[in-house]
């Protein structure tokens, strides 16, 4: 896009400059910090689950209460696990990533004020 783009979009030579930037590298090594390890854990829970399904029958059968099972509790604490983590990640990216994505923000859309 062109400086004189009637859609207010800044130039590609902007977004190259803030791709290369010392703030976007650490604000992508924020979200890496967060994601990777929260998918890595999340996805071995799972998979503890789906093996204990599969190759521990007696145990995941082992009722708890009534008909309530203990891999009906593992299912239901996956959707447990979804649910803290999506708000465990808010929580990190109100704190870590949304503060820095604004400056970034700011620094784009207001570039007089970055000399200032």
């Amino acid at each position: 896009m062109s400086a004189g783009d009637p859609s207010g979009a800044p130039p590609d030579s902007t977004w190259e400059q803030v791709h290369d930037s010392a703030e976007f590298r650490q604000l992508r090594g924020r979200l890496r910090r967060f994601v990777f390890p929260m998918a890595g854990l999340f996805l071995a829970w799972y998979l503890l689950y789906v093996l204990l399904a599969d190759y521990a029958h007696g145990f995941m059968s082992t009722k708890i209460s009534g008909n309530f099972t203990v891999g009906l509790l593992f299912g239901l604490l996956q959707f447990v696990s979804t649910f803290l983590i999506t708000w465990l990640y808010v929580r990190y990216a109100n704190k870590n990533l949304d503060p820095l994505a604004e400056r970034i923000r700011d620094d784009i859309e207001n570039p007089a004020k970055e000399g200032a």
